[in-house]
Order: C-alpha cells, then sequence, then structure tokens
C-alpha cells in the first residue's frame, strides 16, 4: 500500500474492513448485510417468501443505518466546535462497535436463529460500524472512492477504462486516469476483504472478526488531516 497515511491508504484500509465485515455478516447471520442497504432489500424479500430466519434484522437495517448516520453527523458537529478531531475519534468509536461486533459474534454464535436476540444485538454492532464508516468516509475522504458501495464504483471505472482506450475522456484524460486508479485500488481491497473474510470464516467462524478490529484500530491511528 502506498503512501501510508495518506487519505488514499486510509480509503483502502475502509475498504477492506468494508468487504470483510459485509461477508462476515452475511456468512454468520443469515444473510445480512451490515453495511450494503441494497442487499438487505433484496434478502428481505427473499426471507418473505422462502419464510427463513433473518427478516426482523433485515427489516430493522435500514432504520438502523440512518440513526446512526444521523448521530454521526451531529457528534461530527458538536466535535468540530469544541475543536477536537472528528475523523480520529468516529474512527475509534467504529473500532469499539467492530470490537463489540466481535465479542457478541464469538460468544453468542453460531446462531441458528437470526432474530434471536442475541443475533440480533450482534448485527445491530456490526451495522451501526459500518454506518459510521460510510458517514466518516462522505464527510471527511470525500475525493475517494466510496468503501462499500462497489457497483457504482465498478460503473464508473468501466466507463473511464472505455474513455481512455478509445481516447474520449479528452482533455480530461488526467483525471479519468486518477479517478479509475483509485476506483480499481478501492475495488481490489474491498474484493481482497471479502476473499479473507470468506476464508477465515470457513476456517475459524467468527473468531477472524478480530482482523477488521486491528485494521480498524491502525486506521483510527492514523494521522490523516480530514479533506472536508
Amino acid at each position: 500500500m502506498k503512501n501510508f497515511g495518506s487519505p488514499g491508504a486510509l480509503a483502502a484500509l475502509l475498504a477492506f474492513n468494508g468487504g470483510f465485515v459485509d461477508t462476515a455478516g452475511f456468512l454468520g447471520l443469515q444473510g445480512l448485510f451490515t453495511a450494503h442497504v441494497t442487499g438487505n432489500f433484496v434478502t428481505l424479500a427473499a426471507a418473505l417468501i422462502e419464510g427463513s430466519h433473518g427478516i426482523v434484522g433485515k427489516m430493522l437495517a435500514l432504520p438502523e443505518f440512518v440513526l446512526v448516520v444521523a448521530l454521526a453527523r451531529f457528534a461530527g458537529n458538536a466535535l468540530r466546535r469544541r475543536g477536537k478531531s472528528v475523523l480520529s475519534t468516529l474512527l475509534s468509536v467504529k473500532v469499539l462497535l467492530l470490537a463489540a461486533f466481535f465479542v457478541m459474534a464469538v460468544v453468542f454464535g453460531p446462531f441458528t436463529n437470526a432474530d434471536s436476540p442475541a443475533a440480533l444485538l450482534t448485527g445491530f454492532a456490526g451495522i451501526a460500524a459500518m454506518a459510521l464508516q460510510n458517514a466518516v468516509h462522505r464527510v471527511h475522504l470525500a475525493s475517494q472512492p466510496p468503501s462499500t458501495l462497489m457497483t457504482g464504483s465498478t460503473t464508473q471505472a468501466t466507463i473511464d477504462l472505455v474513455d481512455l482506450l478509445i481516447g474520449g475522456a479528452m482533455p480530461n484524460d488526467e483525471a479519468a486516469r486518477v479517478r479509475l486508479r483509485r476506483l480499481a485500488a478501492s475495488i481490489f481491497y474491498f474484493a481482497a476483504g471479502c476473499a479473507v473474510s470468506a476464508l477465515l470464516y470457513w476456517k475459524i467462524g467468527f473468531w477472524g472478526l478480530a482482523v477488521p478490529v486491528v485494521v480498524g484500530a491502525v486506521a483510527a491511528m492514523m494521522q490523516i488531516k480530514p479533506e472536508q
């Protein structure tokens, strides 16, 4: 990873964690996406038709996600007024949420019923962590590609690649190259997080969630000036 300590390096760590936590939640909580709101609409519809578990968690995922993003915005404004570091503080809170997700998953899991109180609380910790990550990224890393939304990133990367190949990006070809590099890196690290998460879940179950806690702690300790 080049330029460790840069906004791009922080975005890469967040993308890795986004893929990791989303995959672990999907595998261990019967299709619950902790970071992918759209995915929960799909899996909720499937659960309703099939009559499977996990309906409650998927229904509550969106309102919880919205609530955490709103709270993050309020907290960020309050910290800024007091002259505190918004980015490092919110990322530190995210680490605590990831740690709670890890501990509850290991203690209470594996979950045969994703609608049980223990499974719901575990899922809520993961969703809160990813909602906070999304809020932080949107505000403080606005020039970097999203760390959890790969559909839009893949679409834009494909458009930029085609434009560069046929010359359609002129006269902004340099901007397209920079954007394409950032998008490709985000997609790569997210995919790497997914792959590592799936492998570790297969081998050691929820114990693999220790990895995003460590990665999140490294990200929180990085000294980076917010972009906004």
